[in-house]
């Protein structure tokens, strides 16, 4: 699953397309659609819903189950077949993909597909803590205005075993915050990767597929989860909480899967996002100041001459668009947010 920056995904191939339209209707008898994307690791998917099945004892009637399998070749259809006999007394669908639609497709198959008030997109090998669904339940009873709800996590390197960070994200308590994107601002600022843990988000189901459809190219954008967090934020009332329900597991480099994502997710994804962000009314300046960074900062530099070394028609594909963008947002108090969102089209890589 999606991972902050410094993490992984471990599909072992995937391939960037639409993602199939699925059809529902809301379902507020259901509080809370639980989403599992998974691609050929039927172990952990069944894992994953061994803590499931305990986890929801007592709000069977509460939460729906969803699972989209990425055109999975192993088990993984045996695994959800027998759960869900098992867990017969839960909401259990699940839809298996004719193709592998790539990750942040299949991700966005599961958001797609709530019919409840809420959705949370969990990952199959993200280890959760059994109190957490009894939390995140309990605070959505209680809270019936949130537009977005963060949970704190921390990370463990998958080899080692090691706890290499204890809390991703500063928050002061678990209180909600009505000026949500504020907040949202505040951690893209400190923490951009933090956001794109996809098991940590809860969201308003409404909200985020209506962020969906705003974006529906958002699939191809390895970073688009810190775009729907953002638009949710930008609608209501958000918690990010202070206490840690759950963890990332933090394995291979995404290099391991695309050579050129750290190039891309710089000098194409990320600011992308940021002009994505923009249209849904965050701070003119602060997306500017946000897309200059990639430029501004050694360590980018560095991905940049090695990716001009490495693959130099794709660089200069991708950088070229992007020094456009630059010198547009360095006179953007003349130009308006569209003259923006058009400049960045052709940062998009194909």
């Amino acid at each position: 699953m999606l991972k902050p920056i410094v993490s992984n995904i471990t599909n072992n191939r995937y391939h960037l397309l639409l993602v199939p339209s699925y059809k529902f209707e809301l379902n507020m008898n259901k509080l809370l659609t639980i989403g599992i994307p998974t691609f050929n690791r039927a172990q952990l998917l069944d894992k994953q819903l061994t803590w499931l099945a305990k986890a929801i004892e007592g709000f069977e009637s509460d939460c729906e189950i969803f699972i989209s399998d990425n055109c999975s070749t192993d088990n993984t259809q045996e695994v959800i077949k027998k759960w869900q006999i098992i867990l017969s007394n839960v909401t259990f669908t699940s839809n298996k993909n004719t193709e592998n639609i790539g990750v942040m497709g299949n991700i966005a198959s599961c958001l797609k597909a709530a019919t409840s008030e809420y959705v949370w997109t969990i990952g199959d090998d993200d280890p959760i803590q059994e109190k957490t669904l009894n939390y995140v339940l309990t605070t959505l009873k209680n809270y019936s205005d949130l537009a977005l709800m963060f949970l704190n996590f921390s990370g463990r390197q998958k080899r080692t075993g090691q706890l290499v960070v204890e809390r991703w994200l500063n928050s002061e308590n678990n209180e909600p915050r009505v000026d949500g994107k504020a907040v949202f601002q505040g951690y893209l600022n400190e923490n951009f990767g933090g956001v794109l843990f996809i098991s940590a988000a809860i969201y308003r189901t409404d909200l985020v597929q209506r962020a969906i459809q705003k974006w529906p190219s958002a699939t191809s954008n390895w970073a688009s989860q810190a775009y729907w967090t953002g638009f949710c934020a930008a609608h209501g009332s958000v918690i990010v909480t202070k206490d840690i329900y759950l963890e990332c597991t933090m394995g291979a480099s995404l290099l391991d899967l695309d050579p050129t994502w750290n190039f891309r997710m710089r000098y194409a994804y990320i600011p992308e996002v940021y002009i994505k962000l923009l249209r849904v009314g965050y701070p003119h300046k602060f997306c500017q100041e946000m897309i200059w960074q990639n430029f501004q900062q050694k360590t980018y530099w560095k991905i940049l001459l090695g990716a001009l070394k490495r693959w130099p028609f794709l660089t200069i594909k991708i950088f070229i668009p992007y020094l456009r963008l630059l010198s547009i947002s360095a006179w953007a108090i003349l130009f308006p947010p569209k003259q923006l969102e058009t400049s960045t089209a052709r940062l998009k890589s194909t």
